[in-house]
């Protein structure tokens, strides 16, 4: 089954019902459908090729997830990115993928004029609503209006293609360097659909609240589950946690998904007493959950179930504890998830003991198609199952997660640490380098570090130490006022410092960041 296909059985089972709320306004699956056929059909009259990357840059609204879909059913790829990002961010994503489309909003357009001057490879910019009156930076780019369209619109008959090409590409940051496109097969979106579906017992009365970015893996299941099962997806681009609660109580949301940081702040709000009637469950993942936040989310939420998860981009999800083990151990990622096998490894790829520390790594139809464009990095996370037989030509590969946990004597999976540096802050997986990268090119500071320093609500916040001030009136103030204006809120340091002296370096002659964050451990306290 091909992604887009997911919506059109729904759409032939629940025509009526609404698969998107924004705001006071639904969409049926009807509509939604005739949505992605009208503009999978302007896509391939713009000369949308097969697999052609279509980028799309823009808060949650109905356009957003039509075009998802209608790239998918125009045999294109979509690349949704983050809309906290700046135009630098953007542009790389632009250019490492070679976005042949651009789909955007009018008010966001003006500041993506230096990216479409530097990327030739953008052909089209559909501008979601009215395009009359903006000018094309360059001469052989068009830009286009979102189409207009009645009901029963035929199907486009995009490029043929299978269920293992390419259907996504979703950018995520590592340890080093700037994020890596993660590349997803249509039978991997639709297999965590059905996965995730399975387990959360998704039918078409229920009600998903979309507060995760649609860029982010568990973000955009949460539309693919629900339009699978004919469920409601409410979309949300929500600003304090008060407003989160607001929506569950007036949508009458039956499951909503968060990560810690923003679980954090809705356990310590008043939940109206009419929600126990209708929120299912709820759901976390992009981190562990504080036990006691679980705690109280559990004391105000007593009907609703926890579902605790582990995942990660490459694989999508890997692991849930089911609600009646949370009890027994709320520390717990809990198990595969359905259609997968985690294994637990030495470095000599050896399954490990009971309660042995090793590397997690995940096999199944999950496994993502790589990183795109980068055949390096592909080959140091991608690697084959470990004990395949010998005797199998083509080896299976599955994902090496770089995360080290630990099975119990019942199989039940506990996470002990990452084996990078990686930043995981609000939910978001920042790469210390492209910080610091992002620092050096303000030419304020010769030395800078960036790392994660434990934070009671946050998970981890970004410390920058510095060094080498380029200037006396350099100051951290300075600094902090130039990452605002170049960086997306996500990745602004909380803490910056300028150091007296150089920067400590490692054996390899690297500035050491392992020491510089174990002596700041204690920064934002306990």
């Amino acid at each position: 089954m091909l992604l887009a296909d997911t919506l059109s059985a729904t759409a032939s089972r629940f025509p009526t019902r609404p698969a998107l709320r924004f705001g006071s306004a639904d969409l049926t699956y009807s509509d939604t459908l005739d949505g992605a056929r009208a503009v999978a059909a302007l896509l391939l009259d713009s000369g949308l090729g097969r697999m052609d990357r279509v980028a799309i840059y823009a808060e949650k609204r109905f356009e957003t997830v039509i075009a998802m879909y209608a790239a998918a059913l125009a045999g294109g790829v979509y690349v949704p990115v983050n809309p906290l990002l700046k135009a630098e961010q953007v542009g790389h994503i632009a250019k490492d993928c070679a976005a042949r489309v651009l789909v955007t909003t009018r008010e966001r357009l003006p500041l993506l004029e230096d990216l479409l001057l530097s990327t030739p490879s953008i052909k089209t910019v559909l501008v979601m609503g009215d395009a009359n009156g903006l000018e094309s930076p360059r001469p052989e780019l068009t830009i286009c209006a979102w189409p207009n369209y009645g009901p029963g619109v035929r199907s486009p008959g995009g490029h043929r293609v299978i269920d293992s090409d390419v259907a996504a590409i979703l950018y995520t940051s590592g340890s080093t360097g700037r994020p890596k496109g993660v590349v997803l097969s249509h039978r991997n979106i639709v297999a965590g659909a059905q996965s995730v579906s399975e387990y959360l017992a998704l039918t078409e009365e229920d009600r998903l609240l979309a507060v995760l970015p649609l860029s982010f893996d568990y973000g955009m299941n949460q539309v693919t589950s629900a339009f699978l099962r004919g469920a409601v997806v409410v979309l949300m681009n929500h600003l304090f946690a008060k407003d989160v609660i607001a929506a569950v109580d007036k949508h009458r949301i039956t499951g909503l998904a968060a990560v810690p940081p923003l679980w954090i702040q809705l356990a310590q709000l008043k939940w109206p007493d009419s929600v126990t009637e209708h929120l299912r469950y709820i759901t976390n993942t992009g981190g562990a959950m504080p036990r006691d936040t679980l705690e109280k989310l559990r004391a105000a939420l007593p009907r609703t179930k926890p579902f605790l998860m582990y995942g990660l981009t490459e694989a999508f999800r890997s692991t849930y504890l089911p609600p009646s083990e949370v009890d027994r151990r709320p520390d717990s990622i809990g198990k595969a998830i359905p259609n997968a096998e985690i294994l637990v490894v030495r470095p000599d790829g050896t399954p490990c003991d009971a309660n042995e520390p090793g590397e997690l790594v995940h096999r199944g139809v999950h496994v993502a198609l790589g990183y795109w464009n980068d055949p390096e990095k592909t080959a140091e996370r991608y690697k084959p199952v470990p004990g395949q037989d010998p005797g199998l030509v083509i080896p299976e590969l599955a994902v090496w997660s770089g995360d080290t946990v630990r099975r119990d004597e019942e199989g039940f999976l506990y996470f002990v640490g990452r084996r990078d540096e990686m930043i995981k802050t609000s939910g978001y997986r920042v790469s210390p380098t492209e910080v610091e990268e992002a620092i050096y090119s303000m030419n304020l500071v010769g030395e800078v570090a960036a790392m994660g320093i434990k934070h009671p609500q946050l998970g981890q916040a970004i410390a920058l130490v510095t060094a080498l001030p380029t200037s006396p009136d350099v100051t951290p103030e300075a600094i902090k006022a130039e990452c605002q204006k170049r960086l997306p809120t996500f990745m602004v340091p909380h803490h910056i410092e300028i150091s007296p002296a150089a920067l400590p370096r490692n054996p390899n002659g690297k500035i050491d960041r392992k020491a510089l964050s174990t002596e700041r451990a204690g920064l934002f306290g306990e």
